[in-house]
């Protein structure tokens, strides 16, 4: 059975992915490594979050619980994100759905591939863009979940704007006991998200200081913390 695109749009807590991740995105966009002249692209990307965060809600349509389970990952923790990962689980569904936060200037008709460990290739497509990202789905089933639980490495095969391959490498530590555990507490979550807002500001107010400093101390408007775009729900 498929996950209904009216059900998982009904669930507020859909965009708790988009404020972890596509804020940080639109702070300083993550742009996709400069490929060489020809040939395929690897990068080895680390998580910018200690731990993978599971978030529950109730789809108040029909009462079903919707739960995702998230990272952000990075070239470096130093670095705003180049890519963050969710999988959705719909209480009483079969079939799961695995999103994908990804940078800007990608080709996006060949859609994705991705595959755990050596598995074999399994593809997906892109569902929207913003400026600063865009969202990929696939629509995977239990046992690629369970491969997700016991494997080491996501990789995720896209093509940059001059059609070479890129690989992105995710490590997958601690997936299995994120997904199978219970769900951040929502005060926790609440606080979480206040503080990616309190160091985007901070962020904000450095490079404003740094660029006075530049200017021999001419004053500049502050610029505003960029604003995260809700989540779109998964499409059918």
């Amino acid at each position: 059975m498929k996950l209904s695109l009216k059900r998982v749009g009904a669930v507020a807590m859909a965009g708790a992915l988009a404020m972890h991740s596509i804020g940080a995105f639109a702070q300083s966009p993550a742009q996709p490594p400069a490929a060489a002249p020809s040939g395929p692209l690897k990068v080895d990307l680390l998580p910018t979050q200690n731990q993978w965060t599971k978030v529950c809600g109730e789809d108040q349509g029909n009462k079903r619980q919707v739960c995702y389970t998230t990272r952000d990952f990075g070239q470096s923790q130093d670095q705003p994100p180049v890519l963050a990962l969710a999988v959705y689980d719909v209480k009483g569904e079969e079939k799961r759905i695995l999103r994908l936060l990804l940078p800007v200037a990608l080709m996006l008709k060949p859609g994705f591939r991705f595959f755990v460990d050596q598995g074999s290739p399994q593809g997906g497509a892109y569902a929207i863009c913003f400026p600063n990202g865009c969202f990929a789905e696939a629509e995977v089933n239990g046992a690629t979940v369970t491969s997700m639980k016991k494997g080491t490495t996501l990789s995720v095969l896209v093509r940059n704007q001059v059609g070479n391959e890129v690989t992105f490498t995710l490590p997958l530590a601690g997936f299995g006991k994120a997904f199978d555990g219970a769900p951040i507490d929502p005060k926790v979550l609440e606080a979480q998200q206040k503080e990616v807002q309190r160091q985007l500001e901070q962020k904000a107010k450095d490079e404003r200081e740094k660029l006075e400093k530049q200017m021999g101390g001419a004053p500049t408007p502050a610029p505003a913390a960029p604003a995260p775009a809700p989540a779109p729900a998964p499409q059918q």
